[in-house]
């Protein structure tokens, strides 16, 4: 902020020296903060308790005060609300709160607190009790020394002045290198009403590219994180992502605001039993992920518990003999099957009803028993083996191994389900010898998983957040909403990105497979990041895909979008462009189709240009394959021939959608076939 008056250039040299001295006072505070939570560990340690409270205690005391340590530098405050007469005193906004004293106002109050909503709301319109907003400009990539404090700016909402903030714009077209920064400082309106939504509502974001909505996500993680911190540590918050290399790009996210010891994974990762060493052909895969896999894996388990053939059980007890008849054990299997528990508790069940009928007998003849005599009658040899011989106990991988494995057993899982064609396609070439000798495929994990969940209910959280979630099968949103049954989600996606064969059509379809058929769905359009040209040849390629997705937009009016013919020598027109790239500030993602990108990382590196992979998030220039670029995003991309990455897999223009709009600040195609846009 700056002007030619000389007063109001004396107010604002005056107005940073007291928000620098402000901020020195909240360092101060926060190492006391830091030294305090350390004391309080060793007075924990040395409190009076019980064993077991002395353990709890002990570990919330640890666990806060190694939080505490490993709070990332940097600056303390981004902004301050100024109150009308008679009301707060004027607020600094940051990313947690800092006290010199508990009892004492805070220097700053966390972005997460009730108060500090009306920074993100508050407008000329509709004030809210603020007079002035105002936005701290600090210097790039400052660890939070004072003297970086390089501006401000004032917004007077009591005076009905409304205009858009240039520290704002600086700060989201910033270029970017490493991994995914939080976006504390610049929530928008409408993305703040996602964030703050309360932790039983479940929410879907259609979110163009751009518009922030995994950052949407992962800061509603942190607002619920420290709006009801008991209930989602207690129930555990999940955030799933579609691979490791986007969940290194996002890992900084929630520990800048502080919050840590929050599980990040992918649903790989989350239902794994085994390592993944086996392929599947296309055709499998597709199968494996249908739904109605879902109902042939339920009758293959269930197929299991059989009465045929059983005879009455008889259990002796020095000269006495308790019988149950066939007609009773017959009725005792059916009844637990028709109450449809997890397939362990049935196993269960059937034991206690057996035991409850010879233990009605026994009390009969000679009195009340004792719960030692159930117990022990529950062991008998016998019991547990007619339990054994009507509901098996069973692992998912012999259940799974055996439909793969004997076409008699699949035919009759999946009569009515499935065509021959489809039982074909996913029968074990050569079946291993065993369920242990098994090579599982990736897409073998989610029926595993199926099973599993049917066996015994997995673990399950209290809030769930999903990221790229269009591109879940039905079989794997299944998975998830075991994990969420009983707690809310947060999902994330776009339609225009869906790029696997069982990519979603319609976010209806999603939510009900993950059980949350009433979750609200809200579409964020006005993106943020990417510039405006390459937003417009994004949409000229969402005419062309099969989803109901409204088309984007951009704020941003910067940006270059470029083309360039290789005339015949497609690998020196991408070091072209490279170089051309090289000379602006900031990263620069050269993607191209999975086949081709290690002959592109070649050509590069004759051409003397060192670059990274899609892992390497301090890379200057990084290699990426087509298809594991989605979520992540580089300040320049050079797009590598089109065609081929349309022509590389089924949903290729989709995948293309996706290569285009990882650009933030210019984005040039290069080409030496003709442009499928």
């Amino acid at each position: 902020m700056t002007s030619p008056d000389p007063a109001p250039h004396r107010t604002l040299h005056d107005a940073l020296v007291q928000e620098r001295a402000h901020h020195d006072r909240c360092r101060t505070a926060l190492a006391a903060m830091v030294d305090g939570a350390d004391e309080q560990v060793v007075i924990g340690e040395n409190a009076s308790a019980s064993g077991a409270d002395a353990e709890v205690l002990g570990y919330q005391l640890r666990s806060q005060a190694k939080a505490m340590h490993e709070l990332p530098e940097g600056p303390l405050f981004f902004g301050r609300l100024d109150f009308g007469a008679g009301e707060h005193q004027p607020l600094h906004i940051g990313r947690l709160r800092i006290s010199e004293h508990p009892a004492e106002p805070p220097l700053v109050v966390d972005w997460r607190a009730p108060v500090s909503r009306a920074f993100y709301q508050a407008g000329a319109r509709d004030p809210q009790g603020v007079a002035v907003r105002r936005r701290f400009g600090w210097a790039p990539g400052s660890r939070g020394d004072s003297a970086d404090l390089a501006g401000l700016e004032d917004e007077h909402l009591d005076r009905g002045e409304s205009r858009a903030s240039e520290i704002v714009a600086r700060e989201i077209e910033r270029p970017r290198v490493g991994p995914m920064r939080d976006i504390a400082a610049t929530i928008q309106p409408e993305q703040d009403e996602l964030v703050r939504g309360d932790l039983t509502l479940s929410v879907c974001v259609q979110g163009a590219p751009g518009t922030g909505k995994t950052a949407v996500g992962l800061h509603r993680a942190a607002y619920l994180l420290y709006t009801h911190p008991q209930r989602v540590r207690r129930g555990g918050l999940l955030i799933l992502g579609p691979n490791r290399t986007f969940l290194s790009y996002i890992s900084e996210v929630l520990p800048a605001l502080g919050e840590t010891g929050v599980r990040q994974s992918t649903l790989r990762d989350e239902i794994a039993r085994h390592p993944v060493n086996g392929v599947d052909d296309d055709r499998a895969a597709v199968v494996k992920h249908d739904v109605r896999m879902a109902e042939v894996l339920r009758r293959a388990l269930y197929a299991r518990v059989t009465t045929e053939g059983i005879d009455s059980l008889v259990v002796a007890e020095g000269s006495y003999r308790w019988r149950v008849s066939v007609g009773e054990l017959t009725r005792i299997v059916a009844g637990a099957r028709e109450e449809e528990p997890p397939y362990a508790v049935g196993r269960e069940r059937v034991r206690t009803r057996v035991v409850r009928r010879i233990r009605d007998q026994a009390e009969r003849r000679s009195g009340v028993r004792s719960n030692a005599w159930v117990q022990k009658v529950s062991r008998a040899r016998a019991v547990t083996a007619y339990v054994d011989a009507v509901w098996p106990r069973v692992r998912p991988e012999e259940v799974v191994a055996e439909l793969l494995g004997d076409p008699e057993v699949l035919a009759a899982a999946a009569d009515g389900l499935l065509d021959e064609d489809e039982q074909k396609a996913l029968l074990w070439a050569k079946p291993p010898r065993s369920w242990k000798s098994a090579r599982w495929s990736a897409a073998d994990l989610v029926l595993l998983d199926e099973v599993a969940g049917l066996i015994e209910h997995p673990k399950g959280y209290g809030h769930v957040v999903v990221d790229e979630a269009q591109d879940l099968s039905p079989m794997e949103c299944r998975a998830i909403a075991r994990r969420a049954a009983f707690g809310s989600v947060t999902v994330l996606g776009d339609l225009a990105q869906g790029t696997t064969p069982w990519a979603a059509r319609s976010w209806e379809k999603v939510l009900g497979q993950l059980g949350k058929p009433d979750a609200v769905v809200v579409a964020l359009t006005t993106g943020f990041r990417v510039p405006r040209a390459v937003l417009e040849l994004a949409n000229r390629l969402l005419e062309r895909l099969d989803v109901a997705v409204p088309a984007a937009r951009s704020l941003r009016g910067d940006g270059e979008l470029r083309f360039r013919e290789a005339d015949g020598d497609l690998p020196a027109a991408v070091v072209g462009a490279v170089r051309d790239a090289l000379g602006r500030e900031g990263s620069v993602g050269v993607v191209a189709a999975d086949g081709d990108a290690d002959r592109v990382r070649e050509a590069l590196r004759a051409a003397g240009i060192e670059a990274g992979g899609a892992d390497e998030l301090g890379a200057r220039v990084a290699v990426v394959p087509a298809s594991v670029v989605k979520g992540l995003e580089y300040d320049h991309v050079v797009a590598v021939e089109p065609a081929a990455i349309v022509e590389a897999e089924e949903r290729g223009l989709h995948r293309l959608y996706v290569v285009v709009t990882r650009a933030v600040a210019g984005l040039e195609v290069v080409h030496g076939r003709p442009l499928p846009f």
